[in-house]
């Protein structure tokens, strides 16, 4: 599983946990107006501001996350992107030469 793979799952994660915290906040405030505590407006204000908190730190959370993994993977020794595609270039530059250096051996 690469990086991108788990990253995403991992926002997916949150999504689906925003989205049950998002349930259970409206059931919330739904019972608050049937008992009286609020009226539906002060319900719908109450709900609004606590899901606009949770989606401002979904994001500061979903940077954290990614950059946690990345420091995971750099200890664990596991190349960047960009290390494997120069790595490949050079691999494919070292095979040349050697295609190069056989191909002048038997002429």
């Amino acid at each position: 599983m690469d990086s991108n793979d788990l990253l995403r799952q991992l926002v997916m994660i949150g999504i689906g946990t925003t989205s049950l915290v998002a349930e259970k906040i409206r059931q919330v405030s739904e019972e608050w107006v049937k008992d009286g505590n609020l009226n539906p407006e002060q319900a719908k204000k109450f709900a609004d501001d606590l899901m606009q908190q949770l989606k401002s730190e979904q994001g500061s959370w979903e940077t954290q996350v990614q950059r946690h993994l990345k420091n995971v993977l750099q200890d664990m020794g596991v190349p960047r992107q960009s290390e494997m595609d120069e790595l490949r270039g050079r691999l494919d530059r070292l095979e040349r030469q050697i295609r190069d250096l056989e191909n002048k051996l038997w002429r």
